[in-house]
């Protein structure tokens, strides 16, 4: 992917473009002979006008100029009927192009692994897949047609010039190679301050997300002075890269204006010499070619700025391309269905690591049987939450294999996979929408009356019965209108009526009340029985009925056993662990 910022046009990027246009080849090709057309009848009316005022000026004949004023207007109906054509089909194929791009990435970046979405912002994602793609579109409606409308008319016009008197075509086209030049340097510098302007554009985007995001934290902690700064320096950054622009604009157009000033005010000087020595030129030529020298350079300076609209859609097609290009997908080659798993899970010698040399899990090993209850504990940073994150295949190991049924995790089909795998995380995400909605997430599969009963077994129906329009209640972005207690009730009803073979929970209620803890421990034991399960533990009463602990420390296995055993290490890792966390939740 090229990112030679001072070329003024990259025709790899172009190329990759203007491909997407062979879906639509019809609409392509109606928008591009209205644009042929367009440029022959656009120089037809100077033609028709000179010989208008050259025949009525020899013959005097009323009729004559009536019929050529006829043809005028007729003219100029076909020019207005093209030029409807030419727009609506230019933007047609614009917008059904961009529809495919945008959907090409939303894919991609749908498959990607978890690592990418560590390293890379949201808000340059959220950039990505609207503003970029919307500059594709002025790609194709303004930078694309446009251009090949005004060089077709613009060549249309040099020959007919030529036709009518070559000597003022001459004179009219004396300026041009200055008015090129100058073209060419104003689009090598717009490329690099509209690349400027895009990251900055980024830049914002992802500022303004995050900051929206963590609003709470930025209240809290009183940042909003702090915060309102680093504002004001990006929002700087992003105005003079635009402004930057403008410099280029200002200076540029009006050297193109004086330009064809100066060839307009030659034309009339040598016309009207020549008029007055009786030579072969006349005033409908001279009158025609001030209307041909201005259909000539209007062009030509709206070329420059459609051009940028070009090198625009050209810099956020690089951009975007970038990621549909980014090689970050969990590999799916696996073939085998995941379908009615016995939930037998074999950990051997795996080792993981988020950034390369820095392992977080350190060769551990250990199985869970079909239908236990195995919960994990450990410091913060021990490597327990990895563990949810590898069963599932969200980031792949570095070394060891990880098997379920006997079968290693890369060798069944990731979705089947997925599909038997169940997670409740700590960090419960819900969407903009109804609770139905979120425990369902859409699964024509799961009915209504599924999932009322399902909310009845685990006991939180009535919870959700008390909120308006209970399981139609939209608990608006991310569950905000709902406890975390409530939140991570609504996270397990999701993952119980899904029947996974295998139940993963992320069992965190350190911050809810008591009655939650009550629902959610309630919850717990219910979608447990019978399913192997495997929970980071967070509560007493969920360590004590597991059938096996794993103690981790620091990446790796330190301890394994029942609750029982486990306590009658006196100098064990897991007694001292309990001693210190869990007895005073007893008390």
């Amino acid at each position: 992917m090229s990112t030679n910022t001072g070329n003024a046009f990259d025709i790899k990027i172009f190329a990759r473009l203007m491909g997407y246009a062979k879906k639509y080849r019809l609409q392509f090709w109606v928008a591009s002979i209205a644009t042929i057309l367009l440029a022959i009848f656009a120089a037809a009316s100077p033609v028709v006008l000179f010989k208008a005022i050259d025949d009525f000026t020899a013959t005097k004949d009323l009729n004559r100029l009536l019929n050529f004023t006829i043809l005028m207007s007729v003219i100029l109906l076909v020019q207005v009927l093209l030029q409807f054509t030419f727009i609506y089909y230019a933007n047609w194929v614009g917008q059904h192009i961009i529809k495919d791009i945008r959907t090409s990435i939303f894919t991609k970046i749908l498959q990607f692994k978890m690592a990418y979405f560590d390293n890379t912002s949201v808000g340059k994602l959220v950039t990505r897949v609207v503003s970029d793609i919307e500059t594709i579109a002025n790609f194709f409606s303004q930078g694309v047609f446009m251009i090949v409308s005004d060089v077709l008319k613009m060549l249309v016009v040099v020959v007919v010039m030529v036709v009518i008197n070559w000597k003022l075509a001459i004179i009219a086209l004396a300026v041009l190679p200055i008015l090129i030049y100058a073209t060419k340097l104003f689009q090598i510098a717009i490329k690099k301050t509209f690349q400027e302007v895009r990251n900055q554009v980024a830049n914002l985007n992802g500022f303004v997300q995050e900051r929206v995001t963590g609003m709470k934290i930025v209240q809290l902690f009183n940042r909003e002075k702090i915060e309102y700064e680093n504002f004001k320096s990006i929002n700087e950054k992003h105005k003079n890269a635009h402004v930057k622009t403008v410099w280029y604009y200002s200076i540029f157009f009006p050297i193109a204006e004086i330009l064809s000033s100066i060839a307009i005010g030659l034309i009339v000087w040598y016309g009207g010499l020549q008029v007055i020595g009786n030579k072969a030129i006349t005033v409908g030529a001279i009158i025609s070619f001030v209307q041909m020298a201005q259909m000539l350079f209007r062009p030509l300076r709206q070329i420059a700025d459609k051009f940028n609209q070009l090198q625009m859609g050209i810099v956020s097609g690089e951009r975007v391309f970038n990621v549909i290009d980014t090689e970050s997908a969990i590999d799916k080659s696996g073939t085998t269905l995941a379908q009615n798993l016995q939930g037998n899970i074999q950990f051997t010698d795996v080792r993981f690591s988020y950034i390369e040399g820095e392992e977080v899990l350190k060769g551990i090993s250990f199985n869970v049987e079909k239908g236990e209850t195995v919960a994990i504990v450990g410091a913060t940073g021990a490597g327990k939450s990895t563990i949810i994150n590898l069963i599932s295949r969200f980031y792949e190991i570095d070394s060891g294999a990880i098997k379920v049924d006997g079968l290693a995790v890369q060798n069944y089909d990731i979705d089947s996979l997925r599909d038997q795998v169940a997670v409740v995380l700590q960090d419960v995400f819900l969407f903009s929408d109804t609770i139905l909605n979120n425990i369902t997430l859409k699964n024509d599969q799961i009915s209504f009356e599924k999932v009322v009963e399902a909310a009845k077994q685990i006991g939180i129906h009535d919870f959700i019965e008390t909120l308006p329009n209970g399981y139609h209640y939209n608990v608006k972005e991310r569950g905000a209108m709902l406890s975390s207690g409530q939140r991570q009730l609504i996270a397990f009803l999701r993952a119980y009526v899904s029947e996974p073979s295998i139940l993963i929970l992320d069992e965190a209620t350190s911050s809810v009340d008591t009655e939650s803890e009550q629902m959610i421990q309630y919850a717990t034991d219910k979608i447990t029985n019978g399913r192997t399960s495997i929970v980071i533990a967070h509560r007493l009463a969920t360590i004590k009925k597991a059938d096996k602990i794993i103690v981790m420390d620091k990446g790796v296995i330190v301890e394994q056993g029942s609750h029982k055993d486990l306590l009658n290490k006196n100098e064990g890792f897991y007694k001292k662990l309990y001693d210190k966390q869990f007895s005073a939740a007893v008390e």
